[in-house]
C-alpha cells in the first residue's frame, strides 16, 4: 500500500472512532440526569461528568495542542478534582469541539508530523503515537461511560446484535 494511502487509512480510521466514541458518550449523557452524570459510586471511582472532562483536556492536549499546534492550558489534577455538578450540555459541547478539531487536525496531518518526535505529558512519541494513544484512550473511558450509564439505568446499551454485527447494519469502517 502506497504510504499516502496507508496514511489516508489510518486518519480515516481514527476520525471515525473517535466520532463513533462521542457519539456513545453523548448517547449515555442524554440518557442520564445531571445526578446520575456526576454520580460517584466510591471515593476511589470517577464520576462520568470527571471522565468527560478528562477525556476533553486529554483530546485538547495530545492532539489539539501538540499536534495542531493550538493554545491549550491543561490542568489534569483538576479534571479529576471536581466535584460540582458541571450542566450536562456544556460538558458535552465542549467534548464535541474538541473532537471535532481533532479530526479536522488528524485529516490534515502532513507525513512529517505523523513520523515526527513529540512529548506530552513527559511521554515522547512520534504524532501518529499521539494520534493512537487518543483513540485507544478515548475507546477506553468510553467503555467505562457505558458500563457506568449501563449500572445506573439497567438498559441495554450494546450497538451489536449477539454474533457481534453491528444493530444498525453498518458492515464497513470502524467496527
Amino acid at each position: 500500500m502506497p504510504l499516502s494511502s496507508l496514511q489516508q487509512s489510518v486518519a480515516d480510521y481514527c476520525v471515525g472512532k473517535l466520532a463513533d466514541s462521542v457519539k456513545l458518550v453523548e448517547k449515555c449523557l442524554r440518557l442520564l440526569s445531571v445526578e446520575q452524570v456526576w454520580h460517584r459510586p466510591n471515593e476511589v471511582s470517577n464520576s462520568i461528568g470527571v471522565l468527560v472532562l478528562h477525556l476533553t483536556g486529554n483530546v485538547n492536549q495530545w492532539i489539539n495542542k501538540t499536534l495542531g499546534g493550538d493554545q491549550f492550558e491543561r490542568d489534569r489534577p483538576a479534571e479529576f478534582a471536581c466535584r460540582d455538578p458541571l450542566p450536562t450540555e456544556d460538558i458535552l459541547t465542549d467534548l464535541k469541539q474538541a473532537v471535532s478539531r481533532a479530526c479536522d487536525v488528524v485529516r490534515e496531518l502532513p507525513l512529517d508530523k505523523l513520523t515526527e518526535l513529540v512529548t506530552v505529558q513527559g511521554y515522547t512519541v512520534p504524532g501518529v503515537g499521539a494520534v493512537i494513544h487518543v483513540v485507544e484512550h478515548f475507546s477506553l473511558h468510553t467503555g467505562q461511560i457505558i458500563y457506568a450509564t449501563k449500572i445506573l439505568i439497567n438498559r441495554d446499551l450494546s450497538e451489536y446484535d449477539e454474533q457481534g454485527q453491528r444493530k444498525d447494519g453498518r458492515t464497513t469502517g470502524v467496527p
